[in-house]
């Protein structure tokens, strides 16, 4: 080749070089991380993650072609969250999504760099994941579970549908800054609607069993079950110690009651997923988390099952079956 020639040749191939790395820029895969704080099996589990790609896929990106969705199941297992965390933040994704709050404070301590959205979680600011609902002002941002005022909700409800009862058992996760949070409010109206609050630790199975074996040996008790992974996981176990016992359970979250549970009162988490979705959009098309605020839910579920409540003998008011979102035959 002539020494012009190669010249010309040279020129006009570097000429197509910034147009042949920005088009291959514009279709490379992103890389989402998602730390979920709960295991593959658990109730609704699936459902919630379909959501999530489902969202996703409306507003562009489809996992295995343009992004690819990276999944870890913690299961509730604080040692797991943090290996998962690490084996995340190690991938270099675009984005990271966490659900639950023990979750979204493992990966939060693991980077201060990768933008995170999280969803279900409980008191972001006074958890220190962001500095303000308006400003969150660091690399996270996201989607409230609730306000912890909710929980004063749950021994009204209680108490509505079983006047009699005296004593309540909250099934809670003493480690967890949220499920105190939730029990202090829960302890702050006991004295208003006449009912006495009995912490039961939500730990190992037997202990679990006995505690509430015990809690019902005496008359005129109901159960209230905070909001956490860990009811999550013991969900089977609180519908079963409810129906063996005939304890009326009022439940922060719809899947408790479509499995057997009597009462739900709480958030979509479902749709939760999809806001995160939302979020995942946006960042990826360039905006910073620091300027997205934290959203809190715009409505909340009253559910009830009459199959439960039947179960455990008690007549659910006929002004609480007119306001409930849903009603389980």
């Amino acid at each position: 080749m002539r020494r012009r020639e190669f010249i010309t040749f040279i020129g006009g191939a570097a000429a197509t070089w910034p147009i042949a790395a920005r088009a291959q820029d514009a279709v490379r895969t992103r890389r989402i991380g998602m730390l979920i704080g709960v295991g593959r099996d658990a109730p609704n589990a699936q459902l919630r993650y379909a959501a999530f790609l489902e969202k996703l896929q409306q507003l562009g990106w489809t996992n295995g072609q343009n992004v690819r969705v990276e999944i870890r199941w913690s299961a509730g297992d604080a040692k797991l969250m943090r290996q998962y965390a690490a084996e995340l933040v190690a991938l270099k994704p675009d984005v990271i999504v966490t659900t639950g709050s023990a979750s979204t404070e493992t990966v939060v301590r693991s980077t201060i760099s990768v933008p995170i959205v999280f969803a279900v979680v409980l008191d972001p600011v006074g958890g220190g994941l962001v500095k303000s609902l308006a400003r969150p002002g660091g690399n996270a941002t996201g989607f409230m579970m609730f306000e912890y005022s909710l929980s004063a909700k749950w021994p009204e409800l209680l108490k509505q549908i079983s006047p009699a009862i005296t004593r309540a058992a909250v099934l809670r996760d003493a480690q967890s800054t949220a499920a105190v949070g939730q029990f202090a409010v829960i302890q702050s109206v006991a004295s208003s609607v006449g009912v006495e609050m009995i912490p039961i630790n939500l730990g190992d199975v037997s202990d679990v069993e006995r505690e509430v074996e015990s809690f019902a040996r005496s008359s005129n008790g109901g159960l209230i079950v905070a909001a956490g992974a860990s009811a999550v996981i013991h969900s089977d176990l609180i519908n079963m110690l409810a129906l063996r016992y005939k304890l009326p359970a009022i439940y922060s979250e719809r899947s408790f009651v479509t499995t057997g549970g009597l009462l739900s009162y709480g958030p979509n988490y479902i749709d939760q997923y999809r806001r995160a979705a939302s979020y995942v959009d946006r960042i990826l098309k360039g905006e910073n988390p620091a300027d997205l605020p934290v959203q809190a839910p715009t409505r909340y579920e009253l559910v009830i099952n009459l199959k439960a409540a039947k179960a455990i003998g008690v007549m659910i008011p006929q002004s609480l079956l007119a306001s409930a979102d849903e009603v389980i035959e």
